[in-house]
């Protein structure tokens, strides 16, 4: 897939360091370590078999006064609220997060930042009711060993990961939105760009201002090539590489710190001007 942008780059476009500078905290998506993953996965199993005992207890009382068909009901819907339901609740309710995630300052997100929805909480509980309940975990284990974002199976089926949420008032640039592309960039899927295509993106932004006519031409084009094949849709034809990067790095930002911070979204975007 080619860039449609236009091929010359201006000296006064987007990028330069006035337009860079802003308030907002870190929100570049880190994926959870294997460890605080585990140990999130272990609290949220003590919780579930704890509630699983509890309303055993409850189903064996009940017991006497039914007979043996709604009684084995009452176990089955029992085990399907506490191994799926619990973790598809939570994590809807209160956007990516269970309760051994909260204790470790976790979140599902989407991969493109957005926060979890409904439908990829339940595949994700339908997911790990086999590769965390009947193999005791062993399948989760390896697939997140296997790629570089620690994913287990249910988050390849649902499209999210698990990333450490970022506290303590750490800040960082925040790269605003170019108005004129606020509308396209609202609808573009992000979710197959990469970390490592935008962390390079974001590099070339920050530092246009420092770099030679000729780097910014063909680096802006390269990397404009790079995020256009894993986006979509394109932006509007005539659109200079460095504004269709930082419209991709902003709704990134966006959608990042709306899984984050539900609701508070725009607030800190909105305080951002041309100058």
């Amino acid at each position: 897939m080619s860039y449609p942008g236009g091929g010359e780059t201006r000296d006064n476009v987007y990028g330069v360091t006035p337009l860079v500078t802003g308030d907002a905290v870190v929100l570049e998506l880190r994926p959870a370590g294997f460890a605080t993953r585990a140990a999130a996965i272990a609290i949220d199993f003590l919780v579930q078999v704890i509630t699983l005992i509890a309303l055993s207890l409850i189903v064996n009382w009940v017991a006497v006064s039914v007979d043996f068909a709604a009684t084995s009901a009452l176990s089955l819907a029992s085990t399907i609220l506490v191994i799926v339901g619990y973790p598809t609740a939570f994590e809807s309710i209160s956007r990516g997060r269970s309760l051994g995630k909260m204790a470790l300052g976790l979140r599902v997100v989407g991969t493109d930042g957005s926060p979890e929805r409904f439908r990829q909480a339940l595949a994700r509980a339908l997911s790990g009711f086999v590769e965390l309940w009947m193999t005791m975990g062993v399948i989760a284990l390896i697939t997140s060993m296997l790629n570089r974002d620690g994913r287990r199976v249910g988050d390849f089926v649902a499209g999210t990961m698990v990333v450490e949420e970022r506290t303590g008032g750490r800040r960082d640039v925040a790269i605003p939105m170019p108005p004129h592309l606020a509308a396209w960039a609202a609808t573009t899927e992000l979710s197959r760009l990469s970390p490592e295509t935008a962390n390079a993106a974001r590099q070339y932004v920050l530092r246009y201002a420092e770099l030679a006519e000729h780097t910014r031409h063909e680096m802006g084009i390269q990397l404009a090539d790079s995020v256009a094949s894993q986006i979509s849709p394109l932006p509007p034809l005539g659109t200079t590489p460095p504004y269709f990067l930082a419209a991709v790095l902003a709704e990134r930002r966006r959608r990042s710190l709306e899984a984050m911070n539900p609701g508070q979204a725009g607030r800190g975007q909105g305080r951002q001007e041309l100058r």
